[in-house]
């Protein structure tokens, strides 16, 4: 069986995907055009496959580094109890720091990882984000920039998982509920 036979419908098309991480990434380019060699910090393994693209797209020089966190498991909800699985190689003291991530949907994480960062001074700390779910926000954070803003609805593909599974999709679709029921 197909993974993509698991998918109910495709929410953000391959096409779609990476047009809009190249404005990402252009945007970015603008935002750090006069600092010198920000750091993108990956929270691993959602965003590897955005920042891979996203990278490619920045026309300034830049570093990256990864953390990994872990909220989630093998479940569909956030338990809301962040972990840091691996920190970062790189000083963050007095660079520019930008976090990038795939989804933030009830914000706990990244408000974890954001406090966590701050208190390793930072010239300047912004978040990056391919997808967010404003309707599941519990914890007020803030999103510097957006790729699309997505239903309450579960996603996969692109770097976005189910138990590991689908993030080698090249598109975001929204996983069929009984593909995560039965497990």
């Amino acid at each position: 069986m197909a993974l993509s036979d698991d998918i109910d419908r495709i929410l953000i098309s391959e096409d779609d995907l990476q047009a809009r991480v190249a404005e990402l990434g252009n945007e970015i380019s603008a935002l750090y055009s006069d600092e010198d060699c920000p750091l993108l910090v990956s929270v691993l393994k959602g965003s590897f496959i955005f920042l891979a693209d996203l990278t490619r797209h920045i026309d300034v020089r830049h570093e990256v580094d990864f953390m990994v966190t872990s909220s989630y498991g093998a479940a569909t909800e956030s338990s809301g109890v962040v972990r840091i699985l691996l920190d970062l190689e790189s000083s963050v003291e007095g660079r520019h720091v930008m976090i990038v991530e795939d989804i933030v949907d009830t914000g706990y994480t990244l408000e974890y990882i954001t406090r966590n960062m701050r208190t390793r001074g930072p010239a300047s700390l912004r978040v990056c984000t391919l997808l967010s779910k404003p309707t599941r926000r519990e914890v007020d954070v803030q999103l510097d920039i957006i790729g699309f803003e997505v239903p309450d609805e579960f996603v996969v593909g692109y770097g976005l998982d189910y138990a590991e599974h689908y993030r080698n999709l090249r598109f975001v679709g929204v996983l069929k509920q009984q593909v995560y029921a039965r497990s």
